[in-house]
């Protein structure tokens, strides 16, 4: 059996994590690498949520445990109602009026345990005409500005694979109402419930694109921009073997580092800020880039503080110097994923726990809530809880 023992800033907080999608899942790895004890729950009976795939392979269920529920079932429901009145923090992504239908909605859960932190995360939000509706990352980006933004010069918008609204819209805005309202339910005594959206959460993330609109410092049409590649200076260059660079030199001082590296005469160059240039000054860059293979610019840019860097591939991330002296991958159980960031001083934060198989500790959670193991029997007997054949005794 895994020790269950945790550490970290989160150390003796418990979640429960209702078994979902994207930025559920990825949320409740958050919380476990951070120290929460989290337990998740899945519906038994039920395929399991998101891309069917062996278990080993699904690091956004690793550092929790998991137990296999039968929530038509009444008795079911009780079980789960009893487990989370025990918890600080629920977690659920179904659309709004799911848990209700359940049976456990907010107005059951918080009864038993008044300072629940109730987190309910959706694409569109609990009320509002497209509540109800279906979504996946890339809708609720076309629905605030977002996809409209991110894309080439007369391309069209290109998702950023589900990074955007998923998880940065939708888990860390999450965690981060979990975590305040964890907070305030210390000096009020009470819990309350998170209304997560990612269509909200991932327009927050717009803001300074908002700012820049604003004070006329952007164009609606994509790739003209000073983020948005249409800057020469912020932007990506094929090389000679067809890989590429990746340029960032927006401030004065690492432009004058990124021509130099480049061997140009800065004089002979037309002013970076001048938006009419652009496109001359980007076909300068791009002629010039051409002459070398990526790993000859890497070598040249590396003395060079012009905010310049290699396009690497996920591959080649892990075995960089960089990444490996900072630890930020880890393999576990021959699985190579992403570390915990960000780093503490204090606390103890590594990553040791393998993904969960589901309904692998409904046993032991069963035993921990003070069942019998003749009542543990009758549940799985009865279809209440599935126990894996390897779960855990």
């Amino acid at each position: 059996m895994e020790n269950t023992k945790k550490s970290g800033p989160l150390a003796g907080i418990k979640v429960i994590e209702m078994a979902a999608l994207g930025p559920v899942p990825f949320s409740g790895m958050l919380l476990a690498d951070l120290g929460a004890q989290v337990i998740r729950i899945e519906r038994a009976g039920s395929p399991a949520p998101g891309v069917p795939m062996e278990p080993r392979f699904d690091i956004m269920s690793r550092g929790r445990r998991s137990i296999s529920l039968d929530l038509k079932n009444p008795e079911g429901i009780e079980l789960a109602l009893k487990l989370i009145a025990t918890a600080d923090m629920l977690m659920e992504g179904m659309r709004p009026g799911a848990m209700e239908r359940l049976g456990l909605g907010p107005d059951a859960c918080l009864p038993r345990n008044r300072t629940l932190i109730y987190g309910r995360m959706t694409g569109w939000g609990q009320s509002g005409p497209l509540a109800q509706h279906a979504g996946h990352d890339i809708n609720y980006l076309s629905m605030n500005g977002v996809l409209h933004a991110i894309g080439l010069e007369d391309g069209p918008p290109v998702p950023p694979i589900n990074l955007v609204a998923d998880y940065g819209g939708g888990s860390m805005f999450l965690v981060t109402g979990l975590l305040a309202a964890l907070l305030e339910a210390r000096t009020s005594g009470q819990g309350q419930v998170i209304d997560a959206a990612m269509l909200e959460g991932s327009s927050y993330l717009l803001s300074t694109i908002h700012m820049f609109t604003a004070a006329g410092m952007w164009q609606a049409e994509r790739g003209t921009n000073l983020l948005d590649s249409g800057a020469p200076f912020y932007c990506v260059y094929a090389t000679a073997d067809d890989k590429y660079m990746a340029v960032g030199a927006i401030e004065p001082k690492f432009y004058r580092e990124f021509v130099a590296g480049l061997e140009l005469d800065i004089s002979n160059l037309p002013p970076p800020m001048d938006r009419t240039k652009w496109h001359a000054l980007k076909r300068v860059f791009t002629d010039t880039f051409r002459t070398r293979t990526r790993q000859e610019w890497t070598e040249i840019f590396s003395v060079r503080d012009a905010c310049v860097t290699p396009v690497l591939s996920l591959e080649e991330s892990v075995a960089h110097e960089h990444n490996r002296l900072r630890q930020n991958f880890v393999n576990l159980n021959g699985i190579t994923q992403p570390n915990l960031a960000p780093r503490f001083s204090r606390t103890d934060t590594a990553v040791t726990a393998t993904a969960t198989t589901p309904g692998a500790q409904g046993r032991e959670i069963l035993e921990e809530m003070g069942l019998s193991g003749q009542q543990i029997a009758d549940f799985a007997h009865h279809g209440v809880v599935h126990l894996p054949e390897n779960s855990q005794t």
